[in-house]
């Protein structure tokens, strides 16, 4: 980078009176994995979560020698903290309303320190030597600070809500897989009818894994409405995909469930439904939030 968009001294490090440039990111997944910056944490024992994000994040301050602000998703209790973290490891949170928010310039200089490219490098290597669970926890890091940052419908937030599919249907998980991969079609539907086949096919693919005749045929219908408006858009044009479109319409009738002729089919529309509806809303950031501020600390004697 050439520019600056932070105040610096003499030595060139960011002031310390400054706000905060890059902020960082931590994920905290339901089952207690922890994720900074892209990086799975080694918790070892019984260690918080809080604790190694803190610990984490302190360290950039102190390389920096400058406060740090970060923003942690922690899925264990459906919350989004926003933090100030400063060089001597105190921390305090603060309320949304006085964050800085991220702005085009801002965001890009993030994604220049911390690349989502990257990131998804890094899943893929763990999913290539089979370390499915660590790959799934970093994709969906990744998939709920994109939403949060750019969007649900965003270019790179899809990307990652599809990898994170893909990975649940490795771990044979395909309801958590459906349902990514819907949320993905059901996107690409209202945006882009153009690319939106192939992401209709693969929810298909996970959807025809299901065993809970209650899902197969909430999410069937939604897969049949998805494939017959597609169709009647002149995008059903694969063989493959019409051979899939059978296949939901075929499974339906199978179980005796109701299902409405071609021309009864409502199509999809840009205002219809959640975009996701998966994606539970995170509680805001309360001031004083105490698992996530510590008090500077002492000085040695």
């Amino acid at each position: 980078m050439t520019y600056s968009l932070t105040p610096r001294n003499e030595g060139n490090l960011p002031a310390v009176s400054a706000p905060p440039l890059i902020r960082l990111d931590a994920y905290v997944a339901e089952d207690g994995s922890t994720v900074v910056n892209g990086h799975l944490l080694e918790m070892g024992g019984t260690r918080p979560p809080n604790e190694a994000i803190l610990d984490a994040i302190a360290m950039f301050a102190r390389t920096l020698g400058a406060p740090v602000a970060a923003t942690v998703i922690d899925r264990s209790v459906l919350q989004v903290a926003r933090l100030r973290v400063y060089p001597d490891g105190s921390s305090r949170t603060i309320a949304d309303e006085e964050d800085l928010p991220p702005g085009r310039e801002r965001t890009a200089a993030e994604e220049e320190a911390f690349p989502p490219l990257a990131r998804v490098e890094r899943i893929i290597q763990h999913a290539q030597r089979g370390e499915l669970h660590a790959a799934s926890v970093l994709a969906g890091a990744l998939r709920e600070h994109l939403t949060l940052r750019r969007g649900a419908e965003d270019e790179l937030s899809l990307e990652a809500r599809a990898i994170e599919a893909y990975l649940a249907y490795q771990r044979g998980d395909y309801m958590l897989s459906t349902v990514l991969a819907l949320t993905v079609a059901r996107i690409r539907c209202r945006t882009d009818l153009n690319r939106a086949a192939p992401e209709v096919a693969r929810a298909t693919a996970a959807w025809q894994r299901l065993t809970d005749e209650g899902q197969v045929a909430t999410r069937g219908q939604e897969l049949l409405h998805m494939w017959e408006h597609l169709s009647a858009e002149g995008h059903l044009r694969e063989p493959a995909h019409q051979a899939m479109a059978k296949a939901v319409r075929t499974r339906l009738a199978r179980g005796d469930r109701a299902v409405p002729a071609t021309s009864a089919a409502p199509a999809l529309t840009a205002g219809q439904g959640p975009v996701a509806p998966e994606d539970e809303p995170l509680r805001p950031t309360r001031r004083g939030l105490r698992r996530f501020t510590r008090r500077p600390a002492r000085p040695a004697e």
